[in-house]
């Protein structure tokens, strides 16, 4: 079901729930009875979860505001490898 907002020239704004697609190009206000046009309004999206909004709000602004690189990474050093981790069953092997 979605939520349709209306707009009744002596009441304001009326809402109305309907299941998605189906909402007519106005309805009768529920007060006074006047033809009511449909306003287009964004969607609710302020009820998601907060790890959804902030990606939303990464997304919006990398649109316009990419994030610059100053400077290209460093290179890995020489001769430095991660320590293994010790395995009993690999502890035979060749090593390089």
């Amino acid at each position: 079901m979605a939520t349709y907002t209306y707009r009744c020239d002596v009441d304001g704004p009326v809402d109305v729930v309907r299941p998605i697609g189906t909402a007519p190009g106005a309805v009768a206000c529920p007060t006074c009875g006047s033809e009511s046009p449909r306003v287009i309004t964004a969607p609710m999206l302020g009820l998601a979860d907060r790890g959804r909004m902030s990606l939303i709000d990464r997304t919006e602004r990398s649109r316009s505001e990419p994030d610059v690189v100053s400077s290209l990474p460093g290179a890995p050093r020489a001769g430095r490898r991660p320590a293994a981790v010790a395995d009993p069953r690999t502890s035979r092997l060749p090593r390089p």
